[in-house]
């Protein structure tokens, strides 16, 4: 370890604080429907989707219309993408002719995008066309991210409003969420990465005659403009295989840093959005302060376990850290941040391969998903996962001190705390459900690269990842079969939309409660307890459901490594 790179984690944090109330603000007026400075050009750009679509925006919806609209707009989305890439040989800007996507594979990618996990069983250069790459796949990595903030929307008014019976218009929400905070970063942004040598083109290969004279193909492609709304959204889908890793992607350490940050400034902006929409702007920074203590946590760990590299290695005399399927250009500090970043957020881009780090290093990264993808988590994804935390941390309490259990003025009773119960068990239950398939039929086991814990570890993973809509791998594991593409497939589907129908019940429940003032007999739920409170509630959570597979997967393979044995 060195200074250098607890300078940049401390940097890189130290910006994202300084950002996190100017977005929130900018997220706020966008919850509250208010006009921005963007109106004047993109207003009637969206008056005139709505008279095209024939919505009304000021048209409130219940939790259960909320829902159905949203799950209609999401399984439309996936059969246009399905069908796209069961056709896209016959279909334009196919230059080399790339086939049509297998049915298993088809469903796969369908799914893993309209969901936010952008997990990729197949090489994107080498599998997908750029009509596929551009109207198949980018589309759904600003409407996933969209549908995400506006289902943390309906959320917060749910905390926010009294006695009312309506969470919000969905189209609106999705619509002021794409236009006037998605398509303008992400226009800067692409612009931005363009300038620092991110191909931009329609031009799909070139070929090029290397210094001993052979010929080499080059692939091309509007890789800026995915690349941007990929880090933006908390997708994750790379363009080619190498993902962040690859130069065209992520040129350099700047690049790095911004992608980094790009990926957790919208999940820090909505607690002060939260915060603001129940008018207490402490309650957000108390959710905030949770997120970031588990954050530098996770990657103080995983910096320090990457940065000792392998004991056995260091007792031959070999020195320095882990460098194994890192990039040079990025080195040890900013691909351990890089992998705590994008686990701690529902992201899934990748600058090195997890499947080389070590074997606590590689824990971290998993054991980020498995908390419920709240560390900072997907945009809105994160926070209304946090806040089911959130719910039971403070009964928890209430039982605890004897006080009564209520949060930013709602009463929290039993039917809130089962719909919590039961959003947050559909992780456990899925991710240990397909990795217990996964682990005893043949189909299954013939995925992964390594046997023993390790390989136990790139099962553990890839369901860990498609549950929680991450979509990074430890990339260990031949996951293009049609068992792993049809089971993970449903996974990902359970992972997003299970939890997402509790969690608006719960919303439409607490909107139709009137406010409760604190009283001394409230329990306090922005100081110091609290904050250790949440932190301790996501961490139960979290490591008595997982510890036994974790003890069988990366910590047996961490004590394997130190007593110098392959596992």
């Amino acid at each position: 370890m060195t200074w250098q790179g607890w300078t940049l984690i401390a940097v890189f944090t130290a910006i994202l604080i300084a950002l996190t109330k100017p977005m929130g603000m900018w997220l706020f007026a966008l919850y509250e429907g208010r006009r921005t400075p963007l109106h004047r050009v993109l207003g009637p750009v969206e008056r005139g989707f709505y008279k095209l679509a024939g919505i009304d925006p000021t048209a409130e919806m219940g939790w259960r219309r909320y829902a159905v609209h949203m799950l209609i707009f999401n399984t439309v989305l996936a059969l246009f993408t399905y069908a796209i890439l069961r056709t896209q040989l016959w279909l334009p800007l196919n230059d080399p002719g790339m086939a049509n996507i297998t049915p298993d594979g088809a469903f796969n990618t369908a799914v893993s995008f309209t969901t936010n996990t952008n997990w990729q069983w197949y090489s994107g250069e080498a599998a997908m066309s750029n009509l596929s790459q551009m109207l198949a796949l980018t589309i759904h990595n600003f409407l996933s991210a969209a549908t995400g903030i506006a289902l943390a929307f309906a959320l917060f008014r749910g905390f926010a409003r009294r006695q009312a019976t309506t969470l919000g218009n969905f189209w609106a929400d999705c619509t002021r969420v794409t236009l006037y905070l998605l398509l303008p970063i992400s226009i800067v942004y692409a612009l931005y990465l363009i300038a620092a040598g991110v191909p931009q083109t329609l031009t799909q290969q070139v070929t090029a005659t290397t210094i001993e004279g052979a010929r080499q193909v080059i692939a091309l492609g509007p890789v800026a403009s995915q690349e941007a709304i990929k880090m933006l959204g908390t997708n994750g889908g790379g363009f080619f295989n190498g993902n962040s890793a690859h130069p065209f992607e992520n040129p350099d350490a700047l690049t790095n840093l911004i992608q980094m940050l790009s990926i957790f400034v919208i999940g820090f902006g909505l607690t002060w959005t939260f915060g603001k929409a129940v008018g207490n702007t402490r309650q957000g920074w108390a959710i905030l302060a949770a997120m970031v203590i588990l954050f530098l946590a996770g990657t103080s760990v995983c910096y320090w376990a990457e940065a000792s590299g392998n004991p056995v290695l260091q007792h031959l005399g070999v020195a320095g850290g882990n460098m194994e399927g890192k990039e040079v250009r990025f080195g040890i500090a900013a691909s351990s941040l890089f992998a705590t970043v994008t686990t701690a957020a529902s992201c899934g881009a990748v600058n090195a391969m997890h499947d080389s780090f070590t074997a606590l290093g590689g824990l971290i990264p998993l054991f980020n998903i498995q908390l419920g993808e709240v560390v900072v988590g997907g945009v809105g994804a994160g926070i209304y996962g946090f806040l089911l935390f959130a719910i039971l941390a403070v009964f928890v309490a209430g039982l605890m001190v004897g006080r009564t259990p209520e949060y930013v003025g709602k009463k929290i009773e039993s039917r809130e705390v089962k719909l919590a119960v039961l959003a947050i068990a559909v992780l456990p239950l899925a991710i240990l459900g397909g990795t217990a398939i996964a682990s005893v039929l043949p189909a299954g086991l013939a995925g992964p690269l390594n046997k023993g814990p390790h390989g136990f570890s790139e099962i553990l993973y890839a369901f860990t990842s498609a549950v929680g809509n991450n979509g990074s791998a430890f990339a260990g594991l031949t996951a293009g079969t049609p068992f792993y593409n049809l089971l993970l497939g449903i996974c990902m589907w359970v992972g997003r939309f299970f939890i997402i129908v509790p969690m608006l019940a719960i919303a439409g429940s607490l909107a139709a409660k009137k406010y409760t003032p604190e009283t001394a007999g409230s329990f306090p739920t922005t100081g110091g307890l609290w904050i250790g409170l949440l932190v301790g509630t996501v961490l139960i959570l979290g490591g008595l459901t997982f510890l036994p597979s974790l003890a069988l997967g990366p910590i047996a393979d961490h004590l394997a490594m130190i007593r110098g044995t392959l596992s």
